[in-house]
């Protein structure tokens, strides 16, 4: 029983698990489970009792129990105690002190970041401001390499997300030309296909292979289709690069996904064994999102934002070239309006940068939302600040197949040109060589003719 008083009225929390969802800030998810704080005052209350708990208390008083869920035994057998040391000592509040003082760099939170669960790192971003989450997540940095390398200082990378209602391939390869020629699609070419058909999937696969190697372009292609499917497609030998896959936070959530951890591995395996990858061997991309858990009645009445740092100890496991939670896109029942939208995206960053993963942020929101695109703009120029590893770039921000709002080409060449960030290093190499941008990361609009917008014709050759 945690207890303590505020203003002479006793506040008092059952568990751990409990203390935990009342010291979240508000969440629509949350108040939908029945798990949120019911004053502001309760709120402030769980998070004075919350900032005293060891986190060694978290090894030891688990949320969700290591008998009934596999992320929780993933998360306890891997769990690095050489790591953990140089912190088991603090309580979560001195935790938060620690992780702002000057003399903590991005070296020192990568070396501990093995020793560092879940419920440690979203324990204490509940107890932060958002100066603090965009402060620490700044210091460090995750690289990963595919074809090009990604997540070094000075850059930020750009999905280039080329969705059409139809899966048309003529339609797919413009948009992806387009986005090419505003120097988006380093982090990948990564297509939501309208269907799960393998051989759609099959086809749309090598459209993206295709066009890549006619213009011997340094990136990565994905179809984020099903695990199963992706691997169905690698052994009829499709050019498979990124193993794509939806994860949640518990056992349960992930097997309403269709998947299991170790399906996750074998994918991971057989991927590996194709040896596509030039400068790296990363290969799985995944993406995560606060509510998942609760709309499958999966989330074992744990709050929806340390479930969500749970995936990221599913993700971390896989070593990915590629993590980022689709922050706005279930809708307003688990992030109702901008300010929720906003906070979540750099919970989830921070979070996920704390323990080790290559974090990006697909800063979003549902037509039915609170929110509109000067909110993502905000969030966006925070991420930046953040040290966010990419952003989405979708044709005018409106994904016409998912129906949501996104970040734009434009979006990415404004952050990277307010912030002094380039794509990265092996991907700007041939912007500058084909003439879309100078050396100055800038966009080199006389040169385009090195890389001609094919006409109808040319774009049904293509596809």
């Amino acid at each position: 029983m945690f207890t303590c008083s505020i203003a002479g009225r006793s506040y008092g929390f059952g568990s751990l698990k409990e203390l935990m969802a009342k010291a979240s800030p508000l969440r629509s998810g949350d108040q939908l489970a029945g798990i949120a704080a019911r004053s502001a005052e309760e709120r402030v209350a769980a998070q004075l009792l919350l900032s005293e708990v060891p986190l060694q208390r978290f090894l030891e008083d688990l949320l969700i129990p290591y008998e009934e869920d596999e992320v929780s035994r993933l998360v306890i057998d891997t769990h690095d105690a050489k790591a953990f040391s140089h912190i088991s000592g603090l309580s979560v509040g001195e935790f938060r002190d620690w992780l702002l003082s000057e003399s903590v760099s991005g070296d020192v939170l990568t070396r501990i970041a093995g020793g560092l669960t879940p419920e440690m790192v979203a324990a204490v971003s509940k107890i932060m401001r958002i100066q603090d989450l965009v402060y620490v997540a700044s210091k460090v940095r995750v690289v990963t390499a595919f074809r090009n390398t990604i997540g070094l200082p000075g850059t930020m990378a750009a999905r280039l997300q080329p969705n059409h209602p139809t899966d048309d391939p003529a339609g797919i390869t413009a948009s992806t030309l387009d986005g090419l020629m505003y120097g988006s699609g380093d982090a990948c070419i990564g297509i939501n296909p309208a269907t799960d058909n393998i051989t759609a999937v099959m086809a749309l696969l090598q459209v993206l292979d295709d066009l890549r190697q006619r213009y011997e372009i340094p990136t990565q292609s994905c179809v984020l289709t099903h695990v199963t499917t992706t691997m169905e497609a690698m052994r009829r030998g499709a050019p498979v690069d990124l193993v794509f896959q939806s994860i949640a936070g518990t056992e349960a959530a992930n097997a309403s996904f269709g998947i299991t951890l170790a399906m996750l591995e074998e994918a991971r395996g057989m991927a590996l064994e194709l040896k596509r990858g030039t400068v790296g061997d990363n290969v799985m991309y995944f993406e995560t999102g606060q509510g998942s858990a609760l709309s499958a009645n999966a989330h074992h009445g744990v709050d929806q934002q340390t479930v969500e740092a749970r995936a990221y100890a599913v993700a971390r496991h896989f070593k990915p070239l590629l993590v980022n939670t689709v922050v706005g896109f279930i809708g307003p029942e688990y992030l109702y309006d901008a300010k929720q939208i906003i906070r979540a995206g750099l919970e989830d960053h921070f979070c996920g940068k704390l323990l080790g993963l290559p974090m990006g942020v697909d800063v979003c929101y549902t037509n039915h939302a609170e929110a509109d695109q000067d909110d993502m703009d905000t969030l966006l120029t925070l991420l930046g600040v953040a040290g966010c590893n990419y952003i989405m770039g979708i044709p005018g921000a409106d994904d016409i197949m998912l129906n949501y709002q996104s970040t734009s080409f434009h979006d990415a060449l404004y952050i990277r040109r307010q912030l002094g960030l380039t794509p990265a290093p092996e991907f700007m190499e041939w912007l500058q060589k084909v003439g879309i941008m100078t050396e100055e990361s800038g966009l080199a609009l006389p040169g385009l003719e090195r890389l001609p917008l094919p006409d109808k014709q040319t774009l049904h050759a293509l596809a």
